[in-house]
């Protein structure tokens, strides 16, 4: 299985899972989100020697524009299916300029969908969006776990932790730098809040507390750039998980290591 971030963060996010090999007929491409554009996307995708193009199906995990703004561009470009949950589509419709959409498949989050040989797990999060959702990727012989927008600790994810081979999950902000920062009040409670995002404490703690021993690799995601810094984010990981996991970090402004399981 492979995962390449083609950005992660505020500003856009879009996140290709392969498994099965590039190559192999029975190969299985999936994209996350469509927050950046369609040209980036490809072109971010081209420089790993993907085509965008052959991409099985484009999944939706909630509402917001940085994870679905683009989504309609992505579907008529690439032919990807959409697949996204019916309360996510009409936010999504009531805010953004979708245009037409030829193949859309629902979902309810709980349910899983499958692809090929590549099933993927889908649960509900109690993020501020319309009906969101986080994934567990599973091509029978890894599993990743894709945990970004969550609002706050629950059940389901050490659930999906401790099954996971691969994490890639929000670290979103230091509390001493949003306490501390530009924000106003009311958008410092939202992010803090029970509906907002993971602070690096708490998704280090998530991740030291629930994961197994066959958890390979920690990829940190959805980074402020106002209320965190990279270099805050991996020591506070690093404090709790010591020194065992690799630990990596998606990018604001452009793509990751393409990252192997």
């Amino acid at each position: 299985m492979v995962l390449i971030s083609l950005q992660s963060g505020s500003n856009g996010n879009c996140l290709y899972v392969e498994s099965g090999g590039v190559r192999l007929l029975f190969g299985v491409r999936l994209l996350f989100d469509a927050g950046i554009s369609g040209r980036r996307a490809a072109e971010r995708l081209a420089a790993f020697d993907r085509d965008i193009h052959g991409v099985d199906a484009l999944i939706i995990s909630h509402d917001h524009a940085d994870h679905v703004s683009c989504a309609g561009v992505y579907h008529r470009m690439f032919g990807a299916p959409l697949v996204v949950s019916e309360p996510t589509l009409r936010a999504a419709r009531a805010k953004y300029e979708l245009r037409r959409l030829a193949d859309v498949r629902h979902f309810t989050p709980g349910q899983t969908l499958c692809f090929g040989h590549v099933r993927v797990l889908t649960f509900s999060t109690p993020h501020d969006g319309a009906d969101g959702a986080a994934f567990v990727v599973d091509d029978g012989a890894h599993r990743l776990a894709i945990l970004t927008d969550l609002g706050h600790v629950f059940g389901d994810l050490r659930l999906a932790i401790a099954s996971a081979d691969a994490v890639f999950i929000e670290s979103n902000y230091d509390p001493a730098m949003l306490a501390g920062g530009p924000y106003p009040a009311v958008l410092k409670r939202r992010i803090a809040g029970d509906g907002g995002h993971l602070s690096n404490g708490e998704a280090a703690a998530l991740v030291a507390s629930s994961a197994s021993s066959k958890l390979r690799w920690v990829c940190l995601a959805h980074l402020s750039e106002q209320n965190n810094t990279p270099e805050c984010a991996l020591e506070t990981h690093r404090r709790a998980l010591g020194g065992a996991l690799s630990l990596h970090l998606a990018p604001r402004h452009g793509p990751s290591p393409l990252l192997e399981l």
